[in-house]
């Protein structure tokens, strides 16, 4: 049933694929993986980098300071990692003579032995030997399997963590635990999305076999498996805190006894868990709106996703071991206001648990079939927000809300919600909405998985308030047909998708600047009005010196008097995939060699009222002497009350006059717009070729801004 469901998805994918816009396909530089996937802090390790259009690659960047790589020879560097780096997950890029690439993750761990797969392991009798706290970086054979050989005592417990798809390979994997004798004693498929966790404990002093294997027996790819009795953990409760406020939390995990933790009555798995209590504070230089990350969260759903796009919060490590926190970063949900927890029996509506206006609540669902309960009363009447936080802050429940009035009608269920758009995908299972309520009249409110599941790993944090108008914002680079980096070429364009999740009936213009640009590399303030889909476009001069910065993308909005500034959150396409992105913490943008052309409206800014049409002008310039073909027009994810009919600029042509209708009705405000320039140049990789086969070039061009106005009253 998965994997028929996984065809479903990946015939869908394709679809949506072919009815996207096309973009530019001049070589751009893709990273499709690096192996081995990491390695540790204080040491160094040779890894194989493999894309397109890759030539003279001879740099490494990365996304904290303690790096370096040196090129051994094409395709093989050199990493050596500091020995302060801090453990988690990194974003690296390729640098090349087509700019900078997508990135690809490396992880980084501290306190485990890094061990090299040595082949062949495919039989019990070739089980590679690994001692508990190792990490290894190995890779499936074709129709393959790996076996590795590992000595515990009666009652050692021993995490085996095979991290895969979290770090971007493809690899499906499935992992089992046996005796020497071939008795399988543990095996799991899918615990971290489709990445396999075993928390095992020895029955006996003895050898025990480890076998991973591809759930489709592919070949090729990575993965990194970790074996560790190091603290580690699950979650903890309640996975909120008020920001700026200390809060004690609760560690559920195992191995947390050396470390002042004690036995929990909750079970895994039938393994009991321990507990360990401590406090915690939200980061002093945390944003609002904002969400920061240890590892990159991509454990969230099977495949890759946003789910934390619309999550105000960060990741923390739980205080184990000097200098050795306890494995697996904890995401925490960050509120203005206090956390409140619930409070057992609340298992029917009989029984509800009673909570005050606005609340925000941790909650879990303790074993299967579990319905939470609870009662409130609406202090006047209007919308109040409703949301239930699991996805988003890695919970494994897929939770639904029912409300109810006084004598039990339904008044409102919500479910999953979230945009998916071009590559973004930000899509939970968690609910979230409004719901209208009569002010004093008492509502009791259901939480329960979709499923019925329950147990330690079904957390969740309910939020329940009147309307707090914000917005969250992400923006990723979504060019077909798969992963690129941002690269803009000089007197050309590239463009971001601007996504925008309205919170609380948010409805005002968001307008998204650029700061950290480097010189040459430009940005117009960019207005989204009444869309939650915007276009960003960055242009070159035709002067402008190579480069390569981290750019910074900022958002501003009014609600009322307040002025809200949120971040912009980058985010990177992992595959070519639909709905395949997870967030990073820089966005890297080159200056690249001339572009084939250029196109520019004018004038960028523009006053119509509503009904009317905007007369605009669009300038071609061809930068390439043997470019001298047409240019096909058209607009580029215009808003729904613009029109643009197709056209084109001829051979020979410099400027058209186009025309774009506003309909009426159309609220007053700015809206930017652009258009989209499709041509066919002849280009080689080889500029010294005597032949130049057409290929199709996408280029944006530079915005306009129209101010919508009502029409004048008529007397």
């Amino acid at each position: 049933m998965r994997n028929a469901t996984r065809r479903m998805l990946v015939l869908l994918g394709l679809c949506l694929l072919l009815a996207a816009p096309v973009r530019a396909e001049l070589p751009s530089i893709r990273f499709d993986r690096i192996q081995p996937l990491g390695t540790g802090a204080g040491t160094s390790v040779e890894v194989e980098v493999i894309g397109r259009d890759t030539e003279d690659v001879a740099r490494l960047l990365f996304d904290q300071p303690g790096f370096t790589a040196e090129l051994v020879k094409p395709g093989r560097f050199k990493i050596s990692v500091a020995a302060d780096v801090p453990e988690g997950t990194y974003d690296v890029w390729l640098i090349g003579r087509f700019g900078v690439s997508n990135s690809r993750l490396f992880a980084v761990s501290r306190g485990l032995a890094d061990v090299p797969e040595v082949e062949p392991n495919n039989s019990p009798k070739e089980a590679q030997p690994v001692q508990v706290n190792s990490a290894m970086n190995a890779t499936f054979d074709g129709n393959g399997q790996d076996l590795f050989r590992i000595v515990l005592k009666t009652g050692e417990r021993v995490a085996l963590d095979c991290q895969a798809a979290r770090l971007e390979t493809p690899l499906d994997a499935s992992m089992l635990v046996s005796s020497a004798s071939g008795q399988i004693l543990a095996n799991n498929g899918d615990y971290f999305g489709r990445d396999p966790f075993i928390d095992f404990v020895a029955p006996a002093d003895g050898e025990y076999l480890v076998l991973v294997h591809d759930l489709s027996y592919r070949g090729g790819s990575p993965y990194r498996l970790l074996i560790t009795n190091r603290p580690q953990i699950e979650n903890v409760f309640p996975p909120a805190v008020q920001v700026g406020k200390p809060s004690e939390l609760l560690a559920l995990g195992t191995n947390l006894a050396s470390v002042g933790g004690r036995p929990s009555a909750s079970k895994l798995a039938d393994l009991p868990l321990d507990e360990l209590r401590f406090a915690a504070t939200s980061p002093a230089d945390l944003m609002p709106g904002a969400y920061r990350f240890l590892e990159h969260p991509t454990t969230h759903s099977v495949l890759p996703t946003a789910a934390t796009c619309t999550l105000n919060g960060f990741q923390l490590r739980v205080p184990a071991a000097p200098g050795v926190p306890a494995l697996h970063p904890q995401c925490v949900l960050v509120t203005p206001q206090a956390v409140s927890v619930e409070q057992e029996p609340n298992d029917n509506r009989e029984q509800p648990q009673a909570v005050t206006l606005p609340v925000v609540l941790g909650g879990r669902f303790d074993r299967e079939r579990d319905a939470d309960w609870y009662e409130f009363e609406a202090p006047e009447n209007g919308n109040y927000y409703f949301d239930v936080y699991s996805e988003r802050i890695a919970g494994r429940a897929d939770p639904y809300l029912v409300v109810f009035d006084a004598k039990n009608n339904m008044v409102s269920e919500l479910d999953d919600f979230g945009h998916r758009i071009a590559a973004f995908d930000g899509h939970l299972r968690d609910p979230s909405g409004a719901v209208s309520l009569q002010g004093k009249q008492k509502y009791r409110l259901l939480v329960q998985d979709r499923y019925g599941r329950g147990g330690a790993r079904y957390v969740y944090v309910l939020s329940v308030r009147a309307p707090q108008p914000d917005f969250h914002i992400a923006a990723i680079h979504s060019e077909n047909p798969g992963p690129s980096g941002l690269n803009i070429r000089r007197g050309g364009s590239e463009v971001l998708d601007l996504v925008v999740h309205q919170q609380d009936g948010f409805n005002a213009p968001v307008t998204v600047t650029a700061t950290d640009l480097p010189p040459g590399l430009h940005v117009n303030p960019t207005v989204i009005n009444s869309n939650t889909r915007g276009t960003l476009v960055l242009w070159a001069d035709r002067d402008a010196a190579p480069s390569l910065a981290a750019i910074r993308l900022v958002a501003t909005a009014r609600d009322g008097d307040r002025v809200l500034t949120r971040e912009v959150r980058p985010y990177a396409r992992v595959s070519g995939d639909q709905g395949s992105s997870r967030p990073m913490r820089s966005l890297q943008a080159a200056i690249l060699d001339a572009a084939a052309y250029g196109l520019e409206i004018v004038p960028d800014r523009l006053v119509v009222t509503a009904g009317e049409s905007a007369s605009i002008k669009l300038r071609a310039t061809r930068i390439w002497p043997d470019f001298k073909d047409k240019i096909n027009i058209v607009p580029l994810n215009f808003s729904g009350n613009f029109q643009l009919n197709q056209s084109e600029i001829a051979p020979g042509v410099t400027e058209i006059n186009l025309a774009i209708p506003v309909q009426a009705g159309t609220r007053p405000g700015e809206y930017t717009l652009t258009v989209q320039g499709q041509a066919q140049v002849p280009y080689n990789k080889d500029p010294q070729a005597a032949q130049k086969p057409n290929t199709l070039v996408s280029v944006a061009a530079r915005p306009i801004t129209i101010e919508v106005r009502e029409p004048p009253k008529k007397p």
